[in-house]
C-alpha cells in the first residue's frame, strides 16, 4: 500500500508491475450512466522514471482520500481485465 485513503468513499488507483518492471496506473473512472470503468491514467516512461512517482505525488496532492495500491504481478493487463467495474 502506497497511500490510504478514507475507508468508504476514496477513490482506489492500482500501480501494476511486472517482475518490477514499468509500472502502469489503473484509475475507476466515473461514466456519464453512474457507472464505474477501470481505465488506463498513466504508464511509466523508461527515459525519465522520476514522472511516474511525480504523477502519484500528485495526485495524492489533489485527492487526500486517494489509495494507492501496488501490485507486482505476472501479465497484469489481464488481472485488471477481470476487475469489476460496477459498485
Amino acid at each position: 500500500m502506497l497511500a490510504r485513503g478514507e475507508r468508504d468513499a476514496g477513490t482506489l488507483l492500482l500501480v501494476l508491475t511486472d517482475r518490477g518492471a514499468l509500472s502502469t496506473v489503473y484509475e475507476r473512472m466515473p461514466q456519464a450512466d453512474g457507472t464505474r470503468k477501470w481505465s488506463l491514467s498513466r504508464a511509466q516512461d523508461d527515459p525519465d522514471p522520476q514522472a511516474f512517482g511525480a504523477y502519484l505525488e500528485r495526485r495524492r496532492a489533489q485527492d487526500p482520500d486517494l489509495w494507492i495500491v501496488e501490485l507486482d504481478i505476472p501479465s497484469p493487463e489481464r488481472f485488471i481485465a477481470n476487475l469489476p467495474e460496477d459498485d
